[in-house]
């Protein structure tokens, strides 16, 4: 997978409670489907809650994806299909659970890609390696599909080699501490970059969207 180290190429209404849940179960019945993920209001997971306190929560989510198929799959390519599914679709709820962020994705299976990339054009790749079909892996490569490694603004904020842009310094400053930083390098940053599968649980995959969407409203 991509890694500081190793770099890959590269409003509503508030509604009642009720309500939330009634969207919140249809939400879900869609996040099953094969292949995508619409961007539906749903109730943040309890990981969020201070986010949202903090009014970092919106339920204006508007990723979406698809996933690009063959017509007769072949068993590699359905079992491929179904896991990149998973992945997708728990990668996108949370960005849409935790952020206002908007991106068209379209994901394609790729044996020939050594781990897997995304690309500011919208389009994410996975490799034929299974361990890489993982929630971690599409939160990390949708962030690059919004710019991070990727966009003009990414290189204005963090070329140094540490992030300037004050919202997302300031919310690292938050969770880590008044010293905190965010470092970056080869089109990635940390702490919450989420370039290794240990880095990554459901607090650091929630803190990785809100610095995103937090880098995003920097300029990224």
């Amino acid at each position: 997978m991509s890694s500081r180290r190793a770099p890959l190429p590269a409003r509503h209404t508030p509604i009642p409670w009720r309500a939330k849940a009634v969207v919140a179960a249809l939400a879900a019945a869609v996040l099953a489907g094969p292949g995508i993920a619409q961007a539906t209001p749903q109730t943040a997971p309890a990981s969020a809650s201070t986010s949202a306190a903090q009014g970092q929560v919106s339920a204006a989510a508007t990723i979406t994806w698809s996933l690009e198929r063959a017509s007769n799959p072949t068993p590699d390519q359905q079992d491929a299909y179904n896991r990149i599914t998973a992945a997708m679709n728990a990668a996108v709820a949370r960005y849409n659970n935790l952020s206002d962020l908007g991106k068209t994705i379209t994901v394609r299976y790729d044996p020939g890609v050594p781990t897997a990339d995304g690309n500011i054009n919208g389009t994410i790749r996975f490799g034929s390696n299974r361990s890489y079909m993982a929630e971690r892996t599409a939160l990390h490569e949708i962030a690059h599909t919004i710019g991070v490694g990727t966009s003009s603004g990414w290189s204005r904020l963090g070329g140094s080699g540490t992030w300037t842009g004050a919202q997302a310094t300031a919310l690292v400053r938050q969770f880590d501490g008044a010293s905190a930083k965010i470092s970056t390098g080869g089109g990635h940053f940390w702490p919450y970059g989420l370039n290794y599968d240990n880095e990554f649980s459901n607090t650091a995959a929630d803190r990785h969207v809100q610095i995103v969407a937090a880098m995003v409203r920097d300029g990224l």
